[in-house]
């Protein structure tokens, strides 16, 4: 039997021991809180003997893939982060230790088993492979739910910054608060808009009082919405449009001459009464 078929045995056969002194000295060396490791402890030995006994039937194989269940501890791992609002620097940074730990054990092992520099390095290059596998698993993990977490939150913000607001029969006002851009526009015509119809109003009040800066890309986004609300039948009108933002308008060359615009909600209000 060849050196390093005596290694891939020795790995797969003690694959549950090894894994376990390898967790211990990396939890060691990164200094790693108890209270934090109680639940990934175990799993993490489990993993790293799946992940020693898997490289160590690779040995015979010139193709390598990774272990499912170093896939799934790897996502699990990015997705638990990014649930908990955490940084992925939290586990990239174990990942040097962990090359260090691994190392360490295969210059043990090849000291013991008299491994040449070329089988040396050969286990090596798998190790980091497969630990270069579980990187990138995690972070992408990180990066789906992450994008999901900000995507659910921005349009809780949304909703939350733009309610319909009925006055009476047919009337409504959509304060806006904050700023306008083209992902919230799309946001007030695919889901605040339909509220709008759901509610049967005839005419809607858009008030600009808690809009922080108004400039050509806000304009545009108000005249696509205030033209899908004109298709719908609904007489859209802007107020709160304050004398800094107005001269900006006009510094802009923005035309809002199509648009009725009025001081506040209640004179719009009293306008839309007196011609009624």
């Amino acid at each position: 039997m060849s050196p390093i078929s005596k290694v891939a045995k020795y790995f797969i056969e003690h694959a549950q021991s090894l894994a376990a002194e390898i967790v211990e000295t990396i939890i060691d060396r990164m200094k790693l809180e108890p209270v934090l490791l109680e639940g990934e402890k175990e799993q993490a030995v489990n993993v790293y003997a799946e992940f020693l006994g898997f490289l160590g039937r690779s040995f015979a194989s010139k193709e390598v893939e990774a272990p499912e269940g170093l896939v799934t501890w790897s996502k699990k791992n990015g997705e638990q982060e990014a649930s908990c609002r955490g940084k992925i620097s939290e586990i990239i940074m174990r990942y040097p230790a962990t090359r260090m730990v691994f190392a360490e054990y295969v210059m043990k092992v090849s000291i013991l088993y008299g491994l040449t520099i070329e089988e040396v390095v050969f286990i090596n290059t798998r190790i980091n492979y497969l630990l270069d596998i579980s990187i990138n698993e995690t972070v992408l993990a990180f990066e789906r739910l992450k994008d999901k977490i900000i995507k659910e939150t921005q349009d809780e913000i949304n909703e939350l910054s733009a309610p319909v607001v009925p006055i009476e029969d047919g009337i409504a006002v959509l304060p806006l608060i904050g700023s306008i851009d083209s992902y919230r526009a799309n946001y007030i015509v695919e889901k605040v808009i339909p509220k709008i119809t759901e509610l049967s109003v005839t005419c809607l009040v858009i008030d600009f009082s808690g809009i922080q800066i108004i400039d050509t890309a806000v304009a545009n986004h108000v005249f696509k919405i205030h033209s899908v609300l004109r298709l719908l039948g609904i007489n859209a009108i802007v107020t709160g449009i304050r004398p800094e933002l107005a001269q900006t308008v006009v510094g802009a060359g923005i035309d809002f001459s199509t648009i009725e615009v009025y001081a506040n909600v209640q004179q719009a209000l009293e306008e839309i009464k007196a011609k009624s």
